[in-house]
């Protein structure tokens, strides 16, 4: 029995022509402990000031924070899941951390085409994030993007 066909976004998500200067998408992510102590096990980041509430007081952050990859993560769940999504490669990422995220801090993620290279098939994003109106971190990745034929 042959498999169905399956269109090129079942499979890759958006191809490179789908794409145009502006065009935006976003997740958002509730930063919990669970997600913390998780991110210090994957990673081996386990500075007290993502770990320990008295050391983490202590600090200029008054309390513990979320790690900042954490929240870069988030700009990688937008491009291999929404915009371009699945079958996209993604090539660099420059990153300003602006401000701490707290446990319990909803995160929103978003990615903008910001420039497209059609002889490459790349595409430049500017990426922010941002909990409520204050922006947590930005910066610019650029993407290689597939192409539909």
């Amino acid at each position: 029995m042959t498999q169905p066909q399956r269109d090129f976004t079942e499979v890759y998500g958006l191809g490179f022509e789908d794409l145009f200067v502006g065009r935006t998408a976003s997740v958002s992510r509730t930063v919990s402990e669970a997600d913390i102590l998780m991110f210090a096990g994957v990673s081996g980041d386990t500075n007290p000031v993502h770990l320990d509430e008295e050391f983490a007081t202590s600090t200029m952050f008054g309390g513990r924070i979320a790690h900042g990859m954490l929240s870069a993560g988030l700009i990688s769940a937008v491009f291999g899941t929404r915009l371009p999504g699945p079958g996209c490669i993604y090539l660099s990422q420059s990153l300003k951390f602006k401000a701490p995220v707290k446990i319990g801090d909803t995160v929103v993620a978003r990615v903008t085409v910001k420039e497209l290279k059609a002889e490459k098939r790349r595409a430049v994003f500017s990426t922010v994030c941002t909990v409520g109106d204050k922006v947590v971190m930005d910066g610019e990745a650029e993407i290689l993007v597939p192409a539909r034929n």
